[in-house]
């Protein structure tokens, strides 16, 4: 193999990577191999047709898809460790060349690591923490917990209000035809929550349980079904059921319900304690973003768009899989939301240059100090990892490849480097509003 490094604008590279002709033939022979079994030839036993004889049949091509695959996954990490880039993006691949008796010949369009010029990253001014409780904020706390412990119950006197859970059956129409996607059965809907369609659920109140009725309301014009944007639909619904949430009493009994504590006071006392914590931890986070954003401001970097599209891609499947613990698709977030995969996609992009900056800049400061990592910051790493998952460290560690460990090594550096700029950073007050 032999590989040519091409240097292209904003920190990308293309690698023109050459294989010889006598491992292409290898690898044909190995997807034909893997193939044959598959591969019905008059006059022959499935298994048991010659090479030629597929090859006659159906052309030389027939098995190029097969042994391209294999030698780009075989030789592509070569490549990349002999040209000594670092890379930091998923390769765009290309096949240039593939014939019999000839080497195969592919490129990789990838974004290298850009270089980062820091700014001055010590001594960075932050706003002092408040962590002080209001009044208003205990109530709203010990409110939640209240709402935490209500009691749902199923509501027969009266219409559907703001702030119910309606259960209901809905099937959608336009021009009097059904749509897919637009029929559900038992679906609790809380009225308020504006999960459904603009319009949908203020069209519920003052309906009673086993009324049915048209809810009349107009997609967005960016809707992600286009058959459906900026169009009329008409919801055929049935109210099924009413449901709404009883709060118990705030005295003494629901003191000793939700805590350990005897008397509303002494509960109400433990809250506060735990909001300040609180509010300790979130303006320590407050601040280390307020330091990381000062420094990437005052240094230098260009990021290529590819690393910003798979850091937006990374974002939008870790979106997809937190939905689909709650039981949505995202296929029925968009369409109940409105929104559409580009929308999000869009919205992401700040989000994820501010992640790729923060994490070059953080690296670079690392290694400009010689932040160094220690057993004994790795094992203390995989204590707090395993009591997470309740596996014992020895186990966890068992589990981790090579890439693993180099990833966990890195974000502790990483943090370290949190840790150093923290220590040097000055606190300032806030400026009053």
């Amino acid at each position: 193999m032999s590989v040519q490094v091409e240097n292209l604008e904003k920190n990308m590279a293309k690698l023109t990577i050459e294989v010889s002709a006598e491992e292409l033939e290898k690898a044909i022979q190995a997807a034909y191999m893997k193939e044959k079994s598959r591969i019905s030839v008059p006059g022959f036993r499935k298994g048991k047709v010659p090479r030629v004889m597929i090859e006659k049949m159906y052309g030389p091509e027939i098995f190029f898809e097969d042994a391209a695959n294999m030698l780009i996954t075989q030789e592509y990490p070569k490549a990349v460790e002999e040209s000594g880039l670092d890379v930091a993006s998923r390769p765009e691949i290309d096949v240039t060349q593939i014939e019999k008796g000839q080497p195969f010949i592919f490129t990789a369009e990838v974004a290298v690591r850009p270089e980062v010029t820091l700014g001055e990253y010590k001594g960075v001014a932050v706003t002092r923490i408040d962590a002080s409780v209001t009044e208003e904020e205990l109530n709203q706390e010990i409110e939640r917990e209240r709402k935490s412990n209500a009691r749902t119950i199923t509501v027969e006197d009266r219409a559907v209000e703001d702030g119910d859970t309606a259960v209901i059956d809905f099937e959608g129409f336009m021009d009097g035809v059904a749509f897919e996607g637009g029929k559900g059965e038992n679906h609790s809907l809380v009225i308020g929550s504006h999960s459904f369609i603009e319009g949908f659920e203020e069209q519920l109140i003052g309906k009673n349980a086993g009324d049915e009725l048209d809810v009349n309301v107009t997609f967005p014009e960016e809707y992600h079904a286009q058959e459906l944007a900026g169009k009329p639909a008409v919801f055929k619904v049935k109210i099924n059921e009413i449901k709404t949430e009883e709060l118990p009493d705030l005295d003494d009994e629901f003191a000793q319900d939700v805590s350990e504590f005897d008397t509303l006071a002494e509960y109400k006392e433990s809250v506060e304690k735990k909001l300040m914590e609180r509010k300790e931890a979130e303006g320590k986070r407050a601040q280390e973003n307020e330091a990381i954003d000062k420094i990437v401001e005052a240094s230098q970097m260009e990021i290529p768009d590819v690393m910003i599209e798979s850091q937006v891609q990374s974002m939008l499947e870790d979106f997809a899989n937190r939905i689909s613990q709650q039981g949505l698709s995202m296929e029925q977030y968009m369409q109940f939301s409105g929104a559409t995969t580009e929308q999000m996609q869009e919205q992401m992009r700040p989000e994820a240059l501010k992640r790729i900056q923060s994490t070059l800049v953080l690296e670079e400061i690392a290694k400009k100090e010689d932040i160094q990592v220690s057993e004994e910051d790795i094992d203390n790493e995989l204590d707090r990892m395993a009591g997470m998952y309740g596996m014992q460290a020895d186990q966890l560690k068992e589990y981790m490849g090579d890439s693993e460990k180099e990833s966990m090594k890195m974000e502790i550096s990483i943090q370290k480097a949190v840790e150093l700029i923290m220590e040097c950073a000055t606190e300032i007050d806030a400026d009053p509003e």
